[in-house]
């Protein structure tokens, strides 16, 4: 009997440079000859460039790379294996663009994590665990860091599977 119907989340979180990234370009080098990357970034200074360029060194021709800073549902290849890089650059496209309003960031952002849930794909999301580091000193800080953590419980419930990234070892956590 032909496969029907198959997503499968895959939930890649941690802290900054716990190999989160590493961790799925290898997951998805496993699951596909020719994964996409999606990349939600928006590169605002040199700094931030730099790094971009190093982390599309590390891919090889295999990669195609899709770039999307809100609407990431809607650029996923179906009978893929996409790697969405990263959950915290995206939520920071909605928190700004939406004028820092928690609740309508949260509401566009689980939309469209149901719509991933709807493709029949295979789909590495990466995100941060920002509230596990110093408290954040301003208001819209704080909130952010809320809307990062609901997102991510989020995610991790629709996940397949869900890992923990430290110091460059995953721990699984379902």
């Amino acid at each position: 009997m032909p496969k029907l119907f198959t997503v499968m989340i895959y939930f890649i979180t941690g802290g900054e440079r716990s190999g989160k990234s590493s961790y799925a370009q290898q997951l998805a080098e496993n699951l596909s000859n020719a994964p996409y990357y999606l990349a939600t970034a928006r590169i605002l200074d040199e700094d931030f460039n730099k790094r971009v360029k190093r982390h599309k060194s590390d891919r090889d021709e295999r990669w195609t790379t899709i770039e999307e800073e809100k609407e990431i549902s809607k650029v996923i290849p179906i009978k893929s294996v996409v790697v969405i890089d990263c959950v915290t650059l995206w939520l920071t496209n909605l928190y700004i663009d939406f004028k820092n309003n928690v609740e309508f960031s949260l509401e566009f952002a689980k939309n469209e994590i149901d719509q991933l849930t709807n493709l029949d794909s295979d789909i590495i999301i990466i995100s941060n665990e920002i509230g596990m580091g110093i408290h954040a000193q301003t208001h819209m800080a704080r909130k952010f860091t809320e809307l990062q953590g609901w997102v991510n419980q989020f995610i991790a419930k629709k996940a397949g599977k869900a890992v923990f990234m430290v110091s460059g070892l995953p721990i699984i956590l379902k």
